[in-house]
């Protein structure tokens, strides 16, 4: 199992939602399986999957549209401990039940995960690199590539310059766009951003205007696409009003805080820009992410520049500092043999 934490941190200090303890966290992960269950003929012991935090169970609406990933049995539940089969959990210690979380738990040698959320990925792709695909790089890349479709020579603005929105940056160098504005609070950040695309940068803080006024301005009118990844609501106004009128697409994809209200005028709307939301960049975890592994194995896809930091699983404190102090972009974790 090789695994990651970013979202972990939240929910191990247990801000906005119920706290459940003891429970295994990590959802970003690679592995083996090492048996099946009753019932499942999808995969066999030995294939190599990708476990992800929501689902696919092929039969609800949500599965059976070609628009939507949202599962209906298999969405992501945060407050669930428990496998859905039969409310049990299948950890424990001293008699006492540990809690699943996200239906992953991958901080663990092993864990046990329902067949709809495990991607069967080609048995040659290495999991100490692929795992990153099992959450915000799949995230930020299909924001782009699936949601905001920017064609080839458009301009894209990508608000966040964290791990999942140089993903998204990524989906813009692979369609070919012809500028790329990263736009971030931290000017540091641009150096490193460059490797992923980025080929400009604005800091909100640097300008006296609102920064929508002044991509609109870098760019005759505004951007063809943008991408929002920071979660911060006044971001995703303005990466909504900083696309071009008439064609201009923005997609959100971070989470914003639970009482955030969007206000933009109707007219923003009226003057034909578009404004989208997406959950997992719109990716099918078990149709669709070993197609995304694919493209890593072809060379489309540069993985290596995500990953920062390597700890042996004994070392996972060192991973969550890196994360805390903003040091690096992704720490993988592996067992120890």
């Amino acid at each position: 199992m090789e695994s990651n934490h970013a979202i972990a941190v939240y929910f191990w200090e247990a801000k906005g939602q119920n706290p459940l303890f003891p429970r295994i966290y990590g959802h970003e992960a690679g592995g083996i399986v090492e048996s099946v269950g009753e019932g499942v003929t999808d995969l066999k012991a030995g294939n190599h999957v990708l476990p992800v935090f929501t689902g696919e169970c092929k039969d609800c609406a949500h599965c059976k549209s070609e628009e939507s990933n949202m599962c209906d049995l298999l969405r992501i539940n945060t407050d669930r401990g428990v496998m859905l089969s039969d409310g049990k959990s299948r950890f424990s210690i001293k008699g006492k039940p540990i809690y699943h979380f996200v239906g992953t738990s991958t901080f663990s040698e092993y864990t046990v995960v329902h067949v709809g959320c495990l991607a069967k990925i080609n048995p040659l792709a290495p999991l100490d690199k692929v795992c990153v695909l099992s959450c915000g790089i799949s995230t930020g890349l299909g924001a782009t590539l699936n949601v905001a479709k920017p064609k080839k020579g458009s301009t894209v603005a990508v608000f966040g310059l964290g791990a999942v929105g140089l993903a998204a940056a990524e989906g813009a160098r692979i369609s070919g766009a012809s500028r790329i504005i990263g736009v971030d609070l931290n000017s540091s950040r641009f150096e490193e951003a460059k490797k992923f695309g980025v080929t400009e940068f604005v800091n909100p803080k640097d300008h006296k205007k609102p920064v929508q006024e002044v991509i609109a301005e870098l760019t005759n009118g505004g951007v063809d696409r943008s991408v929002e990844c920071t979660g911060n609501v006044e971001g995703m106004i303005s990466a909504f009003e900083c696309v071009h009128d008439g064609w201009g697409v923005a997609v959100l994809v971070g989470v914003p805080h639970k009482e955030a209200v969007f206000k933009t005028h109707p007219v923003n709307f009226l003057n034909e820009r578009t404004l989208k939301g997406t959950f997992f960049g719109n990716y099918k975890p078990r149709t669709d992410i070993p197609s995304v592994v694919e493209k890593y194995m072809n060379n489309e896809l540069e993985l290596e520049k995500f990953i920062t930091h390597k700890v042996p699983f004994s070392e996972i404190n060192k991973a969550f500092d890196y994360m805390l102090k903003g040091e690096g972009l992704r720490c993988i974790i592996h067992m120890e043999e």
